[in-house]
């Protein structure tokens, strides 16, 4: 029997954005767990925004577990909060995700390291040189002397977890950078955003450097905002999809643009300016190539006749995949196919 370190990760009762919260706990099996082995566990939460102190018990319910290769025999074990009952918390919002096994997505996520109340790289007083060299930069001077240390340990962390990260580069602002997850499955792909984002608010503990999601942590100035484009696919999408089933598509956001926007992450009318490749928050549109638009779509989209993939730009970089990717799916939903068609038919 070996004693095992299960990293018990969830998410708090704080708004507009939840924390991620983690708790040790020691067991014994003959191998790695595998997740019907891992038993719920409590946690005060009244601590985390998630219930009263006089009624303080809530549970943690492990929905997906990673090896943690920064500990010895470590797992990390995502969880859902749940009531006392087993019914999900009202925070709980993974188990009310509408979910399609097929539905594909990729999320791009942007952040800042902060040292001393700044990004990283910026003087102690006023701003660095503007912006231009740093995105996908090589050099001290572009991207610093800890910033690469960081990301590529974060990528091997990743990687060792299971986690189907796809990629890094330095971003358009100084101290900014970029990871992508792919993911099949709408759970799963929030899933691993979320253990992703752990991996790397716990790395940078040890480098006395934090992580600032916020989506415009420099405000109304001439440096770009964060986000967490949002690309997305269906089955139908990608294997019939049109012209006329896109253009209903693109109908269908226009029209449900203020439901994108509630889930799109908090602040996004600071960062969906019209501004720094953004299209403003409150006017939908779409282009071919155009990060100036709500929704890219790709050269190979209309080349392939209007199947594969498209990508969100508003999603922000503190938004919540499992609502992100939810709405978009109730969004696709609402459009008909040529399979339900001919279904009610």
């Amino acid at each position: 029997m070996t004693k095992y370190k299960l990293e018990y990760i969830w998410l708090d009762g704080c708004t507009p954005t939840p924390n991620l919260r983690g708790k040790t706990q020691i067991k014994e099996f003959d191998a790695f767990p595998t997740l019907d082995q891992l038993p719920l566990w409590g946690f005060d939460g009244s601590s985390t925004q998630q219930a009263d102190g006089r009624n303080s018990d809530c549970v943690l319910k492990p929905v997906a577990l990673y090896p943690d290769s920064a500990r010895s025999n470590g797992v990390l074990v995502m969880c859902e909060v749940m009531m006392p009952d087993g019914s999900p918390h009202a925070s709980n919002k993974r188990a009310t995700i509408l979910d399609d096994e097929d539905a594909w997505f990729g999320f791009e996520q942007e952040y800042f390291f902060y040292k001393d109340g700044r990004p990283l790289g910026f003087p102690e007083h006023g701003y660095p040189a503007p912006q231009g060299p740093y995105y996908t930069g090589v050099g001290f001077s572009n991207v610093g002397d800890i910033a690469r240390m960081i990301v590529e340990e974060h990528l091997n962390l990743c990687l060792d977890a299971g986690i189907n990260h796809e990629g890094i580069n330095s971003e358009v602002a100084k101290g900014q950078w970029e990871f992508q997850v792919f993911g099949k499955g709408s759970k799963k792909a929030a899933d691993q955003i979320w253990m992703a984002r752990y991996l790397l608010q716990r790395l940078t503990e040890k480098y006395g450097i934090d992580i600032e999601f916020h989506c415009k942590p420099l405000g109304d100035t001439d440096w770009n905002g964060s986000g967490m484009h949002c690309n997305f696919s269906t089955k139908f999408m990608r294997e019939t999809g049109g012209k006329a089933y896109f253009e209903a598509l693109m109908a269908q956001f226009d029209k449900n643009l203020r439901d994108h926007i509630d889930v799109y992450g908090p602040d996004n009318h600071l960062r969906l300016t019209g501004k720094h490749e953004t299209a403003p928050w409150n006017k939908f549109s779409y282009g071919v190539a155009d990060r100036g638009a709500s929704i890219r779509v790709p050269h190979s989209f209309i080349r392939n006749d209007y199947k594969g993939y498209l990508e969100d730009r508003r999603p922000n970089s503190m938004g919540d995949p499992y609502q992100i990717a939810s709405q978009v799916l109730k969004t696709i939903s609402e459009v008909p196919t040529a399979d339900s068609a001919s279904a009610a038919a």
